[in-house]
């Protein structure tokens, strides 16, 4: 009897076990606490850190896929024109900083197990190292060259391609290729000289060395004023830039425009761009008021005229004039939620050209996307970069977004040109 009885204690035991299994628990991960930046106006859901505080005049930047960063400066800082960063405990915030390179200037760019950057003359590659935050100087060499010596929209930001190609912004030295420059009433020069080996993108090997423009690229684009913000779209695959308009119309041409179309236009444009495409400046401007590319004044226009600039391609996304976008950037990360997915974020510098208007700018818009075209409105992402109320000259603000690059694990990066002002953006809604 006593043996029954413990016989079936035992199998009830075994049946409980059977029909109730174990639970398994997840693995516990500890959450990084981050000290999260309140200044900045962000959409919903969204949080920044601010990553470092004043590197230095800081243009393009790039994250490698350990979290390493590097920011193009327009300035040298402690003997360098290239800061690399970075986070050694994982607090959001970059202990360990440190300077190498000789060349100022804008682009700058990681691919495969090099970093690319450009000065205002050349692009250069560096060699990165394995384990060290800063390359070597001596893996440094020249890639592409030999661009004409220019003053103004002289940066020569850059992106690749999928297939071993490196596409380079060469801005236009003017404002409207007029016979005098930047003078009341003064007619455009027509042909415009600047459009041979200026105003344009020009397409390079980029694992090519000493690459001379002139011998070895191709123009891939044309009738581009200046596009800091140069990007290969990898959903599209082909290449989209922002360009920057041109100056000044009611200035030059007091009669046709008010100082309120004159800060109003022409429009910054996205433009989505095919191998051989001309957009027309500087013969050409496009109006998103009229929805149309107009005759410039320069050439005899009269701000409602099309004539030679009714067949030439109109942006993908017309923004209002004078903004200054000064870089792009096609999201393709997980962590933002799914309306952000190949959609572009654009860095608005902020311009000079709207006074005695409010000047305009100073923020990162985004434009959902779908097959590479826009899908919604356009929409500001991040706001109050400048600190203040407003903006009436560009030197009152406090910060200039400028750069932006998505880390590894999908946050947004955005520079500042002014002090050298790091953020990153992370969903954490």
């Amino acid at each position: 009897m006593h043996y029954l009885k413990y016989f079936v204690c035992i199998s009830l035991f075994f049946s409980a076990c059977e029909s109730a299994p174990v639970e398994e628990k997840e693995p516990v991960t500890e959450t990084p606490s981050y000290e999260y930046d309140e200044s900045l106006s962000l959409t919903d859901g969204f949080k920044a850190v601010v990553v470092a505080e004043s590197i230095g005049r800081a243009r393009h930047i790039a994250v490698r896929e350990n979290g390493d960063i590097y920011v193009q400066l327009s300035k040298e800082n402690n003997g360098g024109s290239i800061a690399a960063m970075r986070d050694k405990d994982g607090d959001g915030k970059t202990e360990d900083i440190q300077y190498f390179g000789n060349g100022t200037g804008t682009g700058i760019g990681i691919r495969g197990g090099n970093l690319y950057a450009s000065s205002d003359e050349a692009v250069f590659r560096y060699d990165l190292p394995s384990d060290n935050l800063v390359p070597s100087e001596e893996s440094r060499i020249l890639i592409a060259g030999g661009f004409p010596k220019q003053t103004s929209h002289q940066s020569k930001s850059f992106t690749f391609d999928n297939e071993g190609n490196m596409y380079v912004n060469v801005g236009a030295p003017s404002n409207a290729c007029m016979q005098e420059s930047r003078t009341k009433g003064s007619p455009g020069l027509d042909p415009c000289p600047q459009r041979e080996r200026q105003a344009g993108i020009w397409k390079f090997n980029a694992d090519k060395a000493a690459q001379q423009q002139d011998m070895d690229a191709s123009r891939y684009a044309s009738g581009i004023r200046n596009a800091v913000a140069v990007r290969w779209n990898p959903m599209t695959n082909n290449l989209f830039v922002m360009q920057h308009g041109r100056d000044q119309l009611h200035q030059f041409f007091p009669d046709l425009y008010s100082t309120e179309e004159s800060a109003e236009l022409p429009s910054e444009e996205l433009l989505s761009i095919q191998d051989g495409d001309d957009f027309g400046w500087p013969y050409c401007y496009f109006d998103h008021i009229q929805d149309k590319k107009i005759l410039a004044p320069e050439y005899g226009g009269n701000k409602q005229e099309q004539a030679r600039c009714a067949e030439v391609k109109k942006p993908s996304v017309a923004f209002p004039g004078h903004m200054a976008p000064n870089d792009l950037l096609f999201y393709t990360g997980d962590q933002f939620p799914e309306r952000y997915k190949n959609g572009a974020f654009i860095a608005f510098h902020g311009s000079w050209n709207r006074s005695p208007q409010e000047q305009e700018g100073y923020y990162v818009a985004f434009v959902p996307m779908k097959d590479g075209v826009p899908n919604g409105e356009w929409e500001i992402f991040a706001d109050d970069f400048a600190g203040v109320q407003s903006v009436e000259s560009p030197r009152d603000a406090l910060h200039r977004p400028t750069g932006l690059a998505q880390g590894p694990d999908g946050s947004l990066y955005v520079s500042d040109s002014v002090k050298g002002k790091i953020w990153r953006i992370m969903y954490e809604g």
